[in-house]
């Protein structure tokens, strides 16, 4: 059951020094690199016969690997967020992949909305894969780390309704 979460006390037992990658499906490199280099304007290089690292603003890189065709999609829940610099750029954007749609393969296209503290709308790329193209202050989420405000971590004295502004909505909070 979801709830409020507690920091842990102990040590980490691996001491990482950053997140590198993840890793994503893909069923044709050549397409695959096409749309993430004309539609979602990423960085790429060819690391392997059937992989490609991307990456955008930073040293955090996906290895999208060639593989099965066949396996299931992947959920909306799991996606990857691109930020744009405003909500004007998110609609934008919107126009132009509706313009493209066809002649990239994007299965599926959501309409622009405002949740969870952002500006934003989904896509489905041609190998299954959910992108969220959202507007977020400058630094995307990392105000959460750096305003405690917006940790809930340990705060079970918020009511419900408190959880849920500062959660979905918290760039609407007067004192932020």
């Amino acid at each position: 059951m979801p709830g409020i979460t507690q920091r842990s006390t102990r040590e980490p037992l691996i001491k990482s020094r950053f997140l590198s990658h993840g890793t994503l499906e893909v069923d044709n490199l050549q397409a695959s690199r096409r749309f993430y280099e004309e539609v979602l304007g990423l960085e790429v290089v060819q690391q392997a016969l059937v992989g490609l690292f991307i990456r955008l603003g930073g040293n955090h890189v996906y290895a999208c690997i060639e593989s099965n065709p066949d396996r299931p999609a992947m959920p909306l829940l799991h996606h990857n967020g691109l930020d744009v610099a405003s909500e004007e750029e998110v609609d934008e954007a919107h126009r132009k992949i509706q313009e493209v749609r066809e002649e990239y393969d994007v299965l599926d296209l959501t309409e622009p909305v405002r949740q969870h503290g952002v500006y934003s709308f989904y896509l489905q790329d041609l190998d299954r894969n959910w992108w969220e193209i959202c507007y977020l202050p400058e630094g995307g989420y990392a105000f959460r780390y750096t305003d405690a405000r917006f940790d809930l971590t340990g705060r079970t004295d918020l009511s419900r309704a408190e959880i849920l502004r500062i959660s979905q909505r918290p760039l609407d909070d007067p004192a932020s």
